[in-house]
């Protein structure tokens, strides 16, 4: 018997302003701009690329290349999808240490 294990999806569980939030400040802690990138991918998907694109002034190829994992997107893109989303990054001080 063959054991059959789906891909798992993580737009699927991005359904509130809240999980997005979450999984955005998560992924952000790992400081890995293509995780970032893969993120806000999950994220346009579970929104709708197509429109995401479209308020970002991508063509909808263009954001899946430039949100794929093993980007390294501008900041400028990084950007201009948040604005898409109605993200907004912010930044906070770091525990001593860091």
């Amino acid at each position: 018997m063959t054991l059959k294990l789906n891909t798992f999806d993580p737009a699927r569980y991005l359904d509130s302003e809240q999980a997005i939030a979450e999984y955005l400040a998560a992924i952000m802690e790992d400081g890995n701009p293509g995780l970032l990138a893969a993120a806000l991918g999950d994220i346009a998907k579970a929104r709708g690329m197509t429109d995401i694109a479209e308020a970002s002034g991508m063509t909808r190829e263009a954001l899946y290349k430039a949100l794929r994992p093993e980007a390294q997107p501008r900041f400028e893109t990084i950007s201009r999808v948040c604005t898409a989303l109605g993200l907004r990054l912010s930044v906070e001080v770091a525990p001593h240490g860091h």
